[in-house]
């Protein structure tokens, strides 16, 4: 069989063959015309197809029964389907390097496959809305308004909306426009920071110009495609598409083709559901636009109005759009009594189709008399659906506002098909919130009564829009009866596999496996084997309970599915919960760290915006605090929260490098109840002079009066949640043994409020003074100075040999003290917070100074085994000399803390980074130019330790000038002694200097000190 247009080597196919797409020919077809039905117009060369007469097989000469010539072309019938040849990436040349997918496809194909292959191996986004745009198409001009409705309407409505936009794809007409504003709204729009408009192309194949060059049978990734507009039948493929649909119904030239197709792939879309992976709670709404359009539009127009498929009608953009709005206007202001006889399904009055009549005669006033009768029929079969139609006067209303235009046309078509039980405003909301368009939500929708929000609440939470959230849960949603645990668990179930928070929980839920003992055999006791009735048995009470339990969860026999959680605010979300402060810290805490674990730059700026958002929410509540009581925001400050495993706001901000709520005045608690203008000097003479504190040496501040306690109480019974709603204990005892306890809790506060008593001025004054933070923190430095003092001293003057006559008896102490600080670390690592001990010692582990204290420990221990005995006396001094500088090197960390230090070792530390990848630079001259000196100097030396030194250690001092002339130029050598003897160089003499080519030493010497002193000294300083 003979290809009509004999099409091979377009494509540079197997150039990335990664892309393993070799399954699409064996699923996808194309059709090539298969009968030669001639066309009169052409004196029998050419098909009605538009192909030769030589790229036919056979020739239709009569039906199959012989009696009658063939004198209609169809697709069907004289075309035949073979594996598709055109398929992959398509690269426009001199169009940058993007590419766009393209597939040529017959015109039978299935629309699901062709779906998933876009939005699951193309990975086209799937759209929350498909715009399909017809008419306009051939040469004629596209008017100036239509073009501005399009750019500044469609393409903005499809960007905030997220909605594909669905054209020919071609550059004549309608397709130009679309695709040039989609180009225009790419380059003005900031790619991170809003989405990208989808465009797609469905096109005729046979009407594609220079369609040859898309042809591979293996695929072309890319096929490198020129644009050309010479051809009078063929057009080229815009190049501001995402993906082109060539469909192949065996003709060229022709247009048409692609309708068929077309209309099946937007009702299949129309049945899929919005938001991840189909987890919206509406089908994903289509909407058709008519621009100008022919006679052959209207036919399409009355087909997919019979699908109940609502269209946006540009009057006054041409013949067809004209006619179809001028009607429906018309009979939007006609006489109720012809609306009821339309209603009521009667034939169309004589005076309805009297006027339908000469609208038609007036927009296609070419058309014959039979024609006409056809279109009247055609237009009268429209209006019977006339709900479904929009008409939009672009020239009059222009292009603001047009993505509201489509929402309330989507509405006006969604109530005419479906039933009455259905509220209109909650379509419109769910359409909504489908295009996260929250301000017509709160313009528009919150009007009037709403009652079932929780389908959209779930597509809000699903879909991640917090702002509908927020809307919602102020306009009446009960989250206590909208969280049950089942829609929890579908909460959890829905996240997306790609995305970050998915291989988190994977990895969680790994690790619960790995952690829990005998869970390895749950496989087994979920689906005993017949022959294991011996092993199940032996099993456990346990594992038969877990076994229950688990049953009943994947067969969905349980009833706690149906109930509400306890704490829904606790389970959905942190700032609607209680410790707000603290819960708004955590969450900054965990969004800048799930930043860093994020690959894609757009969630991530999204996060590191909203992790600043939670630390201004924090920053602000604390505030309100500290100003309604100070001594109760310092509580704030260092209480353990239960619910965030013990931790404390000062703690959580640490974590999370809340630099903004460190600056808080209420947050900088450095000096207690001392004035903050206290001089250090006076500090440092109070502390060694104690009683100095009782003097007015120091200023102190006035003790806050303490509150009534039954007013405090009421005062904790209701703090508010929120600005405008107020949470009793009421609402949140769930349980009668949570009220118990509370009522418990309550009398116990009462209780101890009442037996308090005001210390006396010695003791409060006392307190006030040791209790600082700046005074623990000295008398934690000055220690820790004595205990460099004392470490220095034993390693200099008091090691004594190993025992018996040593250790010192300061030594000793030594010993102890470090005892003390091991006591710290294991305080740390093993009694701070109440999350799990492999949590807190991985926590502990990543802390960078926590690393520098077990390697101060390690090498302490090593280095005092190693000093008790006799053979290792040495080694173990040496292991304690280098264990005091990590030690030393600790105060790095003490002194961070200070306000002219602690930015300047922030620096140094970033420095370290940088300086790396100079000393890369700087070791890789060092070793070439120490290795070719060594080879040019000494003809043999077999010595290591004297090579290395003069391979690495003599190249490093000539940076700093000490440069032994001697020792490398021949000339100035003096008579040292020297042997060529290999064996005795071998037993350690110094061999002899090899004279030859010393030339070369000087100059290798000069080079290496340009590029090391001048160009990577130079290099250095101008990184810092």
């Amino acid at each position: 069989m003979k290809d009509t247009e004999k099409e091979e080597g377009g494509g540079r196919g197997g150039t990335k063959p990664e892309k393993d797409q070799s399954w699409i020919p064996k699923i996808i077809k194309k059709r090539i015309c298969t009968t030669f039905v001639e066309d009169s117009f052409s004196n029998g060369a050419l098909c009605q197809c538009g192909g030769t007469r030589e790229t036919h097989a056979s020739v239709a000469t009569g039906d199959y029964f012989g009696t009658a010539i063939v004198s209609q072309w169809d697709s069907a019938q004289h075309s035949s389907e073979y594996p598709t040849d055109a398929f992959g990436e398509l690269e426009f040349a001199g169009a940058g390097k993007r590419h766009s997918h393209f597939l040529r496809l017959s015109c039978d194909s299935s629309p699901q496959i062709v779906y998933t292959l876009m939005t699951v191996h193309w990975g086209v986004p799937a759209p929350n809305l498909v715009l399909s745009v017809v008419g306009g198409e051939g040469k004629v001009k596209v008017k100036p308004w239509v073009r501005e409705v399009l750019r500044q309407g469609l393409v903005k409505a499809a960007q905030r909306t997220g909605a594909w936009i669905l054209t020919a794809g071609l550059r004549e007409g309608v397709g130009r426009c679309v695709g040039e504003a989609v180009r225009d709204h790419g380059t003005a729009a900031p790619s991170l920071a809003q989405r990208k408009v989808i465009a797609v192309g469905i096109a005729p194949w046979g009407l594609v110009q220079n369609r040859q060059q898309l042809v591979n049978p293996q695929g072309s990734f890319p096929a490198r495609y020129y644009v050309q507009n010479t051809s009078r039948d063929t057009c080229s493929l815009d190049n501001n598409y995402q993906a082109f649909l060539l469909v192949d119904d065996g003709s060229q030239g022709r247009r048409g083709g692609e309708a068929g197709f077309r209309a099946r792939l937007e009702e299949f879309i129309s049945h899929q559901k919005t938001g991840i992976w189909g987890s919206g709670s509406i089908e994903i709404p289509v909407l058709c636009m008519l621009i100008a359009g022919d006679t052959a539009m209207l036919k399409q127009v009355d087909l997919s109005l019979r699908n109940s498929t609502p269209w946006l009608v540009l009057a006054g953009s041409g013949s067809a759009a004209d006619l179809i709005s001028e009607i429906v206007d018309d009979l939007s202001s006609a006489s109720s009594a012809s609306a009821a006889s339309d209603a009521e399904g009667e034939a169309p009055s004589v005076d309805l189709k009297d006027q339908v009549r000469e609208r038609v005669k007036k927009h296609f006033s070419s058309e014959t008399e039979r024609e006409t009768e056809k279109l009247t029929e055609m237009m009268l079969s429209i209006c019977q659906n006339k709900e479904l139609i929009t008409v939009y006067h672009g020239e009059q209303e222009g292009p603001d506002d047009f993505d509201t235009v489509l929402l309330k046309a989507l509405v006006r078509a969604s109530k005419q098909r479906d039933s009455n039980d259905t509220s209109p405003y909650t379509e419109e909301l769910k359409l909504a919130v489908a295009w996260n368009r929250v301000d017509i939500a709160k313009s528009e929708l919150f009007n009037g009564d709403i009652h079932d929000l929780e389908d959209s609440m779930t597509d809000a939470l699903v879909n991640d829009k917090p702002q509908f959230v927020r809307l919602f849960t102020e306009n009446g949603l009960n989250i206590l009866d909208y969280l049950t645990y089942r829609r929890l668990e579908s909460l959890y179930s829905s996240v997306s596999d790609s995305s970050l928070i998915y291989a988190l929980l994977q990895r969680r839920l790994n690790e619960r496996r790995i952690s829990a003992g005998s869970v390895p055999s749950l496989a087994t006791v979920l689906d005993p084997a017949p022959s294991s009735s011996g092993l199940i048995k032996e099993r456990s009470i346990k594992e038969f309970t877990l076994y229950e339990k688990v049953t009943k969860l994947l067969q969905g026999d349980c009833l706690y599915r149906e109930k509400r959680c306890l704490r829904p605010w606790a389970a959905l979300f942190i700032w609607a919960g209680g410790e707000s402060v603290l819960s708004a810290l955590s969450a900054c805490k965990m969004l800048r760290e799930l930043s860093k674990l994020e690959s894609e730059t757009e969630t991530k700026l999204s996060m590191k915006e909203l992790a600043q958002k939670f630390e201004n929410l924090a920053h602000d509540v604390f505030s309100q605090c500290y100003q309604s009581s100070e001594s109760r925001s310092f509580t704030l400050l260092i209480r353990k929260s239960l619910v965030w495993g013990g931790a404390t706001c000062l703690q959580m901000a640490t974590a999370g490098d809340a630099r903004l709520f460190f600056s808080h005045d209420g947050v900088q608690i450095w000096w207690g109840d001392m004035a903050r203008s206290t001089e250090v000097w006076k500090l440092v003479l109070t502390f060694f002079c104690p009683p100095l504190v009782y003097t007015t040496l120091i200023d102190f501040r006035e003790l806050e009066e303490e509150a009534d306690p039954q007013e405090a109480l009421q005062g904790r019974e209701t703090d508010s949640l929120d600005g405008e709603t107020i949470f009793s204990f009421t609402d949140i005892r769930h349980t009668e043994e949570e009220a118990e306890e509370f009522n418990a809790l309550r009398s116990r506060v009462k209780g101890r409020h009442t037996v308090s008593f005001k210390r006396p001025f010695v003791v409060s004054r006392w307190r006030q003074f040791w209790s600082a933070p700046v005074t623990s923190f000295l008398g934690n430095v000055l220690m820790y100075f004595l205990f460099l003092c004392l470490f220095a001293y034993v390693l200099l003057v008091d090691f004594k040999p190993p025992p018996p006559k040593g250790p010192a008896t300061t030594e000793y102490v030594l010993y102890f003290w470090v005892f003390t600080i091991v006591c710290e670390e294991i305080r740390q690592t093993f009694f701070v917070g109440n999350s799990p001990l492999r949590q807190r010692m991985w926590q502990y582990i990543l802390d960078v100074w926590n690393k520098f204290d077990l390697t101060a420990i390690c090498l302490f221990l090593i280095g005092l085994c190693c000093r008790m005995f006799q053979l290792s006396y040495d080694f173990g001094r040496a292991v304690l000399c280098l264990d005091y500088m990590v030690f030393a090197l600790r105060l790095i960390h003490i002194f961070a803390i200070h306000k002219r230090m602690g930015p300047k070792i922030i620096i140094v530390g970033k420095m370290m980074k940088d300086v790396f990848f100079f000393l890369f630079f700087l070791g890789v001259w060092l070793l070439a130019y120490g290795v070719a000196n060594q080879a040019l100097l000494y003809s043999y030396d077999s010595r290591p330790d004297w090579v290395l030194r003069r391979v690495f250690y003599r190249p490093y001092l000539h940076i700093f000038g000490q440069i032994p002339l001697d020792e490398l130029d021949a000339a100035k050598a003096g008579h040292k002694t020297c042997t060529k003897n290999e064996t005795l160089i071998d037993d350690g003499e110094e061999p002899c200097m090899n004279p030859y080519a010393n030339w070369l030493v000087v100059i290798l010497l000069m080079i290496y000190l340009l590029v090391a002193n001048i160009l990577l000294l130079n290099l250095l300083i101008a990184m810092f």
